[in-house]
């Protein structure tokens, strides 16, 4: 798509960048789909976010020809993935610090280890009663 440069662009230029009327990019911001700020004087100024956004939404309609409430659904669930990871990425931070913090543990015995058995002498009960080992 275009070529990014750090800044904020007129619709104008966007348009011309894109190659797209500038009535269409003001349709997509009737649709909720892209938000430019304004200047005092009520220009619409795209950033470079902004800029992303568009080349995501051309990439629908026009590559995989998604509808507007497609594109729609998609960038809200690309959204609430994002939020998702930063939350994931958060956690694991908190969980790393939290391990850091925490002293190492004694190295723990398997649990599954064998128990040494240890073999008694028989004992031998004799038909008098009386019991004696069966070592002699």
């Amino acid at each position: 798509m275009g070529k990014k440069r750090k800044g904020v662009y007129m619709i104008s230029s966007v348009a011309e960048q894109y190659g797209i009327h500038p009535q269409t990019l003001r349709l997509y911001e009737r649709e909720g789909l892209l938000r430019p700020s304004r200047s005092e004087g009520n220009t619409r100024l795209y950033t470079d976010e902004d800029l992303e956004r568009l080349e995501v939404i051309l990439d629908l309609t026009r590559e995989l020809g998604v509808n507007l409430a497609g594109v729609e659904i998609i960038l809200n669930m690309r959204e609430k993935m994002s939020a998702i990871e930063r939350q994931i990425e958060e956690f694991m931070a908190q969980l790393d610090q939290e391990l850091a913090r925490r002293p190492a543990a004694a190295p723990r015995e398997p649990v599954n280890t064998l128990i040494p058995v240890v073999r008694a002498s028989p004992v031998v009960v004799k038909k008098d009663g009386k019991q004696r080992s069966g070592k002699g």
